[in-house]
């Protein structure tokens, strides 16, 4: 494989944006001393950035779907679905992502976990790494755009997982609401699994939540949506970004299109624990298209303007933003520095995922899954394993 020595760009290292070129070579970065005192060979191919920033390729870990497929609702051609998507979001800066399934019927489930196989990413678009599975074990109370009828309990402990979703193999994340019976049982056991546990669509206090975490869980799922509101006396799962009684600080989603989070919501969390802020895009079947009606899982939604409603009613229902331009958003709303805002998309989903070393990051030997952006942050070119995918000339 050619030698590739990426100059005249500035690159995001260590938290910050430093002038200094990047070595790739079979797919991965490489640390340029060995290159001048040990090889002392000079690159084969040289790259000239134009003055643009290099960042680590974007991660999305809850996406729903795009141009025009649903991942809970094309079950039948879902690996065409996957594949349509995971071709479309490279022009978005996403490198990897989660497909992400809400709540289905057991057969929906059984259907769909076995054929979304993590995959690497290539020229026919971004990595795979694994499902995040939504549901069906939340509240009732917070189903948010979730179907009532498929909603499921603990009843039978961790029996009732593996009766609905049969296989785990595929699965890197799961979202469930910490206050159902037998839910502390339920996430010890996903978390022996090595799988992430997220809480979400729930009516949890913040001692049921930090009981969650000190059990294993490490997430929150977009943060402030479908949750109990702060409140000064109990503030909830929203609590758990200051919380001292956890082992570790918690990471949350947040879906910063402006809609699902007011700007301000967005500035204390950000003010509240920085470090925790994960970006996704909760995307739908409508992400990339225009206002229409389109499907979320079992049920029908509407789309107009920016926001998705399920039909006939005013319940959001997922974003049609990208994660470039939340991304974007997140640095207009909270003025973090651009560094901050490009890691919040790639370093931050990496460490939930446990793949900081690899993903999310420019250090040396991690895969060279890289975006050039401008100074408005916005997304030039996409390259997977240091092959240029997006744009294709």
């Amino acid at each position: 494989m050619p030698l590739k020595q990426f100059f005249n760009c500035r690159i995001l290292r260590d938290h910050q944006i430093i002038d200094e070129h990047l070595w790739v070579r079979d797919g991965k970065i490489i640390d340029p001393e060995k290159i001048f005192f040990e090889e002392k060979c000079t690159p084969d191919v040289k790259i000239d950035c134009g003055g643009l920033i290099i960042a680590p390729g974007f991660i999305d870990i809850q996406i729903n779907g795009g141009y025009g497929v649903d991942f809970s609702h094309n079950i039948d051609t879902i690996e065409e679905a996957v594949n349509l998507v995971a071709s479309k979001i490279i022009e978005n800066g996403i490198t990897s992502f989660c497909p992400t399934i809400v709540t289905s019927p057991i057969p929906v489930y059984r259907s769909i976990l076995p054929k979304i196989k993590r995959t690497p990413g290539g020229s026919h678009g971004a990595s795979v790494l694994g499902i995040h599975v939504e549901g069906p074990f939340i509240s009732p109370e917070k189903k948010g755009a979730h179907p009532p009828h498929c909603i499921r309990d603990f009843s039978k402990g961790f029996d009732c997982v593996e009766l609905a979703y049969g296989s785990f193999e595929n699965i890197s994340i799961v979202t469930l609401a910490p206050e159902l019976q037998n839910s502390m049982e339920v996430i010890k056991k996903l978390v022996e699994k090595n799988i992430v546990v997220s809480l979400g669509h729930s009516v949890a206090d913040l001692n049921k939540g930090e009981e969650a975490c000190r059990n294993g869980a490490t997430v929150i799922t977009h943060l402030f949506n479908a949750m109990l509101g702060f409140h000064h006396r109990d503030p909830g799962l929203v609590g758990l970004l200051t919380s001292e009684k956890i082992p570790q600080p918690v990471y949350y989603g947040l879906i910063s299109d402006g809609i699902h989070t007011h700007p301000a919501a967005v500035r204390v969390a950000y003010k509240s624990h920085p470090d925790g802020a994960v970006l996704v895009t909760d995307a739908i079947a409508a992400l990339g298209l225009t206002d229409g009606q389109y499907h979320l899982g079992q049920l029908d939604v509407e789309v107009k303007g920016e926001k998705a409603m399920i039909a006939g009613t005013d319940i959001l229902c997922g974003s049609t933003s990208n994660l470039n331009q939340c991304v974007q958003k997140f640095h207009k709303y909270t003025k973090c520095p651009k560094a901050f805002a490009l890691e919040a998309a790639s370093l931050h989903p990496a460490k939930v995922l446990g793949i900081e070393k690899i993903k999310g990051t420019l250090d040396f030997g991690a895969d060279a899954d890289l975006i050039f952006v401008n100074d408005d942050l916005r997304v030039q070119s996409t390259w997977i394993a240091g092959e240029k995918v997006y744009p294709n000339f």
